[in-house]
């Protein structure tokens, strides 16, 4: 009869050593979550850059419609010097970019400015990252000339390779002219 309840006594014993899980289980888990959380921050990253890079597109194909309608006729073209302040009072330039004290702000806290020379304009993008510089002067073909950095105007279209040779620093200044 011992032998019954010893052989009873180790199965409790065996259940008790097998319930919840290891340290090296527990630590495995976590091993696993971290990679999985690591991963979703690299594709949320990646995705916020493209969001980036698709919303400063349309800014600039808007502010350049808007000071076109604005100029549309005009003797003289587009005039000389800045033409930021007329883009915000006319309430010409996109809601994605920050107003404050006549000036216009991109996401990324960098002077956006307009600047009339004549028949042509040029629109300035400063404090640009590296990647979103390269997919943005690398894929806008209807711009008279593109400058990136201290750089010369250069007539587009543009390759990757090229725009990521001038788009050399981490924060870039983008101007772009338009007739």
């Amino acid at each position: 009869m011992t032998s019954i309840c010893q052989r009873a006594a180790g199965r409790l014993v065996r259940r008790h050593f097998q319930r919840g899980a290891s340290l090296l289980e527990g630590i495995a888990y976590l091993g696993i979550a971290a990679i999985v959380i690591l991963g979703a921050v690299s594709l949320l990253t990646s995705a916020f850059g493209s969001a980036n890079t698709n919303r400063s597109h349309g800014e600039l194909t808007s502010i350049r419609t808007g000071v076109k309608k604005l100029f549309m006729g005009q003797a003289g073209g587009y005039g000389t010097g800045d033409l930021t302040a007329t883009l915000i009072s006319a309430k010409a330039h996109p809601n994605s970019l920050f107003v404050s004290d006549g000036k216009l702000t991109n996401s990324w806290n960098g002077a956006v400015t307009v600047t009339g020379a004549g028949n042509t304009f040029t629109i300035a993008y400063d404090a640009v990252p590296k990647d979103v510089c390269v997919s943005m002067v690398s894929s806008g073909n209807d711009w008279v000339f593109v400058k990136v950095n201290k750089g010369s105007n250069v007539a587009l279209p543009i390759t990757p390779a090229a725009a990521a040779t001038s788009c050399d620093t981490a924060s870039n200044s983008i101007t772009w002219t338009s007739s």
